[in-house]
């Protein structure tokens, strides 16, 4: 709307009244018509000097209506999603530095401007993809139907090419998702390459209900499913762990350590405090050594206290070797079981030990995610909580075995393998065997394993750029967001249901700028109205 005119509205007296364009530009940028009557109601009204002030809620109304509310409403959900991240991320940073970080020392910390902010670029960048988003989309859509028109015939005969691209169904689609350039606002780091990686295979999982919605995998076998993501993934990370450990989550390698009981040796309770043990992580680099030397033999210093038994690169393992049983043969197996020397044992002894601790974890976790289905619990208890059991169970077993079994297999392929056979690839292997007890969780693990195969595709990009094995290419994360923002905005045009997830659907609506709403649901209901119609 122009400035000339609206720049005066008819008062309550009938009168005309002056209205300041900026001030009426603001409002329309920063409250809608209905947040403007609930703010007038209950804040405004009760205040007679800036009652005075103020327009009325039916003027304002008629301001809002009277214009193009698009670029408006556009403005208005950037702005305020600019506000929730950057309020959400200070309040994170509050909590992380008051509460958790209590007690432990803290460095000083120079203070930035406030443009070089992480928190105030990372909520630019969301909020300008959000706004580019939206106005993007409405241009290459107006665009499309003005070349559809009769009037660009003349222009649609010289430009075929360019022609069937722009009035292309999912031309608005593809368009729109330049607006994933703006992720550059936010400064390179592993949050950018999160959220990228994130994009990446929810673009990829999309892609698949794509081909498999038209029939490319309609004789597969009854196994075939996500889960067989998750031994490739276990292998990966587990190569990584021991071998690249700085390109490898650590957070994930904390639960794994903190879950192996029988293989990881902890400090005796009685042994003296002025000598060293090796902790977790020296016993991986330890198993790492062992690996490159081809794994040796052990040489147990009870039987032979006068001889050198461990390489000098192996010496901060000494307190663990140096008591364990003789009849121990392997110098890994002397470092991850001292005290049995049967492998089947400890692999059991595991079981023994971890499988009910994993199993209580698991029950917290899933007993506070069940909150959300309380009326389910309500309307049948009986199958909810025999629904729950099964579901604990199954990925207590699924865990459990993962990571016995990863460990296990180092025993296993010193059995049946020559020293000299495989001596690092083993690692792969042996994370692989592990990956398999997912078959237990094929059926309702799926974000589980697209969660570790997110991990994964971060680790290996990262080992291969460390070993030389390609190259980064500037502000590749970027591109990569755009097109796989691309595929996901082209997937949810062809067919909202290909986007396998309501919150997601919900999202790319407010993405659209047609809120939160859930297209697949609304087109079934439609169908069905129709069939109902028909009958």
């Amino acid at each position: 709307m122009s400035s000339s005119s609206s720049a005066s509205q008819p008062s309550s007296s009938g009168k005309p009244e002056r209205i300041d364009p900026i001030l009426r530009n603001a409002l329309r940028y920063t409250l809608s018509p209905k947040e403007y009557q609930l703010l007038h109601q209950y804040l405004l009204s009760r205040a007679p000097a800036v009652r005075k002030r103020t327009l009325p809620p039916r003027q304002y109304d008629a301001i809002a209506k009277g214009s193009d509310d698009y670029n408006a409403a556009a403005v208005r959900a950037s702005l305020r999603l600019a506000f929730v991240t950057f309020s959400g991320l200070k309040a994170w940073e509050l909590i992380a530095t008051k509460v958790l970080a209590r007690g432990s020392s803290k460095r000083p910390q120079r203070r930035m401007p406030i443009w070089k902010s992480p928190n105030v670029r990372l909520s630019c960048s969301l909020s300008l993809i959000l706004l580019f988003h939206r106005l993007l989309r409405r241009f290459f859509i107006r665009l499309r139907e003005s070349l559809l028109t009769s009037d660009a015939k003349a222009f649609r005969r010289r430009n075929p090419r360019i022609t069937r691209s722009l009035t292309s169904r999912i031309a608005p689609a593809i368009g729109s998702s330049l607006a994933g350039f703006f992720l550059a606002v936010y400064p390179s780091d592993q949050l950018r390459i999160t959220i990228t990686i994130y994009i990446f295979t929810r673009a990829l999982e999309f892609f698949y209900n794509y081909l498999e919605d038209h029939g490319y995998f309609r004789n597969r076998p009854p196994w075939f499913g996500s889960w067989l993501l998750m031994p490739f993934a276990c292998g990966q990370l587990l190569h990584a762990f021991v071998f690249d450990r700085d390109c490898f989550p650590m957070a994930y390698g904390n639960f794994i350590l903190d879950s192996s009981p029988e293989y990881i040796q902890k400090r005796p309770a009685d042994y003296p405090k002025g000598l060293s043990w090796p902790g977790p992580l020296s016993v991986a680099d330890s198993l790492a050594e062992i690996s490159k030397t081809r794994w040796p033999p052990f040489t147990s210093p009870i039987l032979f206290p006068a001889t050198e038994t461990l390489p000098k690169r192996l010496s901060s393992i000494s307190p663990i070797t140096s008591p364990a049983h003789p009849a121990i043969k392997s110098l890994s197996c002397a470092l991850l079981h001292p005290n049995d020397p049967s492998c089947i044992r400890t692999y059991v002894s595991f079981w023994i030990r971890a499988f009910p601790k994993l199993a209580r974890f698991f029950t917290i976790v899933f007993a506070a995610l069940s909150i959300t289905r309380f009326r389910t619990f309500i309307n049948s208890p009986i199958s909810a909580l025999n629904r729950l059991a099964k579901n604990i169970l199954r990925m207590s077993i699924f865990v459990s075995g993962a990571i016995g079994t990863s460990w296990g297999s180092i025993c296993l392929f010193q059995n049946i393998f020559p020293r000299s056979f495989l001596p690092t690839q083993r690692w792969f292997l042996g994370g692989f065997l592990g990956g398999l007890w997912a078959f237990l969780e094929r059926k309702s693990g799926r974000g589980n394993f697209l969660y570790s195969a997110r991990m994964s595709i971060d680790s290996l990009w990262k080992v291969g750029v460390k070993r030389g094995w390609w190259r980064g290419i500037k502000d590749g994360d970027v591109l990569l967001f755009a097109l796989s923002l691309a595929i996901v905005n082209v997937m949810y045009e062809i067919s909202p249901r290909l986007v396998s997830s309501g919150v997601a659907r919900k999202g790319l609506g407010v993405l659209r700028g047609e809120g939160w709403v859930d297209r697949a649901i609304l087109q079934r209901q439609g169908k069905g109205k129709s069939q109902e119609s028909e009958d």
